[in-house]
């Protein structure tokens, strides 16, 4: 009875979530225009094609994991452990391929498998031993990067197979491989969030968990999936990152899993659930791009490039908020 009741108002809502989504795209695009628009005023190189290949290959990395972070955020949860699981991955992978001398699709499974298995942890822990997502990949976001550091005892990893630097830096058709693989990654995911029953569940699960569980979600089990996946996205960004520059290095990933956050939020996923979009996440991950690039060709030094994204992070939580309130009140 309790499920009857629940689904018809539960699932309209969840529904009505793909056209907020719309508008906050398009919003999120006319940001994307205008900051191009004044980086391009600002410094002459912004415009030339190889700086938009340079945002291009930055963004590919803090892409995927803009998409870990808006399937978990979407989905109510959070994963602040992106970055540091992003790093152990790659690690990961390059200590098969180099240290193990192992064939480079086994290097490139153990990306993979690390962030999956580095996720599923996370997501055992949430549902299992009910311990706050916050702690938990707050733990795991040392833990992570503590164990990339023994696995490579504190040095770059380098000297990778050419199959796996060709992931990194191929250009197929004059296109950088890891862009093709941020887009593929993008529509998959895509049409996983919009299209099928693990979406809906996914935004359900965010909106209303007492109205999943009485819809007939199975929470726990669709959040320990969440978190996998998630993981394992953190690892394809490894692997891409990794293949990029040659090198397993223990410190890379530090500080991304905020900017990653900041993309999913700026592309209009609500950091308390509910409502997510890919396509909104690609345009918030572009808007960081041109951001840090540009902020990097007016030679505005590392700090207060954190410092601007800190503060754009804030900014687009509290016009997020601002916005369901003036729903709430309609």
């Amino acid at each position: 009875m309790a499920s009857d009741m629940a689904q018809p108002g539960f699932w309209a809502k969840v529904q009505r979530a793909s056209v907020e989504r719309l508008h906050i795209r398009l919003e999120s695009l006319l940001v994307l225009v205008a900051l191009s628009a004044v980086m391009a005023v600002l410094s002459p190189y912004f415009l030339s094609l190889s700086n938009f290949l340079n945002i291009l290959l930055a963004t590919s990395t803090i892409g995927v994991l803009a998409i870990a972070a808006t399937f978990v955020i979407g989905s109510g949860g959070l994963d602040l452990s992106l970055g540091s699981v992003m790093g152990l991955a790659g690690v990961a992978g390059a200590f098969v391929a180099v240290n193990l001398g192992w064939p480079s699709v086994f290097a490139v499974s153990a990306c993979i498998i690390a962030g999956g298995l580095a996720g599923y942890i996370n997501g055992q822990l949430v549902t299992r031993a009910f311990v706050p997502a916050f702690i938990v990949t707050l733990g795991m976001l040392g833990l992570a990067r503590g164990l990339a550091l023994v696995i490579s005892q504190g040095r770059a990893i380098y000297g990778l197979p050419p199959e796996i630097v060709y992931i990194g830096q191929g250009r197929p058709f004059g296109i950088p491989m890891p862009v093709i693989l941020l887009v593929l990654t993008a529509v998959v995911a895509h049409c996983l969030l919009a299209y099928t029953r693990f979406g809906r569940h996914t935004l359900a699960l965010g909106d209303s968990e007492g109205a999943a569980r009485a819809a007939g979600i199975r929470v726990e089990h669709h959040r320990r999936i969440i978190y996998t996946l998630s993981g394992a996205l953190a690892g394809l960004a490894g692997l891409l990152f990794t293949a990029r520059v040659n090198a397993g290095d223990p410190t890379a990933g530090i500080n991304y899993e905020l900017t990653a956050i900041t993309a999913a939020i700026i592309g209009g996923t609500n950091l308390f659930g509910g409502r997510a979009s890919i396509l909104g996440t690609m345009i918030g991950a572009l808007i960081m791009g041109v951001l840090q690039n540009g902020l990097t060709l007016l030679a505005v030094q590392s700090y207060y490039q954190q410092m601007a994204i800190g503060a754009v992070l804030i900014l687009a939580v509290f016009i997020d908020q601002y916005q369901v309130r003036k729903e709430s009140r309609v």
